[in-house]
């Protein structure tokens, strides 16, 4: 299937919960599925349209990955799992012909003035323009890596990596779509980040990615400050502290299935 090229969207509304991808989603391990970046911000995205309260605020939201997500015509279906006046549960699901690929599960909290408590023990990262660009992402295809700017800690090595991004690339054409939904749709990318081994020798893909918020953030940058372990036999985890331009703002998870490439 030719994806759509004449757009700077990640993905056309096609009305009643149905997407089309663009070419600003294909994926990284072949040419013919979806990356989760997007996806998981098109999921986010869903979520944050669906029954929508002002008095509640997304606090952790993660992701199972059923199987390969093509790169075809998607559907999004939403639904309350566990309404509640001060703690919420949403869930959204990604299919392609009739065929789940990606679950998400958020958790709604509610907002309270917590300034006087307020206290992140995360280590900051230098800012964006103090980091030089960074050509390391240039070892992974398609169209959704081709469009993001790297830049990276000079202290960057394989199995730890520090990197801010930012796309030109917006989420959805015909639908208004929320920071936190744009930066979602970044932060998978911590999986080829902190990557120890390059894509051409070991597969890592993960299987999940689970995200937790200690308050929203903001666009345009997103930084990722990656860690990946590989264990002996076949199992990987990818964590990450999240950033944006005022500090950190949650960390993220990525369970691996590593094997090598025949």
């Amino acid at each position: 299937m030719t994806l759509p090229t004449d757009t700077d969207h990640a993905y056309l509304a096609l009305g009643d919960g149905r997407y089309q991808p663009t070419i600003h989603t294909q994926g990284a391990w072949s040419d013919a599925e979806q990356h989760m970046a997007p996806v998981s911000g098109l999921l986010t995205h869903a979520i944050e349209r669906h029954e929508p309260r002002d008095d509640l605020q997304l606090a952790r939201i993660s992701f199972d990955i059923l199987g390969m997500i093509p790169a075809q015509e998607s559907h999004v279906r939403t639904a309350t799992q566990r309404p509640g006046r001060t703690i919420e549960l949403v869930e959204a699901t990604l299919s392609v012909s009739d065929r789940d690929v990606v679950q998400a599960r958020a958790w709604r909290l509610s907002r309270q003035d917590t300034r006087a408590v307020a206290v992140v023990e995360a280590e900051p990262m230098p800012a964006p323009q103090d980091c030089p660009a960074w050509e390391g992402m240039h070892v992974w295809a398609g169209g959704y890596i081709s469009r993001v700017d790297f830049r990276a800690t000079p202290d960057s090595r394989p199995g730890r990596g520090r990197a801010w991004l930012r796309s030109p690339v917006e989420l959805v054409e015909g639908e208004e779509s929320s920071d936190l939904a744009a930066y979602v749709g970044l932060v998978d990318t911590a999986n080829g980040v902190g990557a120890r081994q390059g894509p051409t020798a070991w597969m890592y893909p993960n299987t999940d990615l689970t995200i937790h918020l200690w308050r929203s953030p903001r666009m345009p940058w997103v930084g990722l400050d990656a860690s990946a372990s590989w264990g002996p036999s076949g199992l990987g985890v990818t964590s990450t502290v999240l950033h944006d331009q005022d500090g950190p703002v949650g960390c993220a998870t990525q369970a691996l299935t590593v094997r090598p490439l025949r």
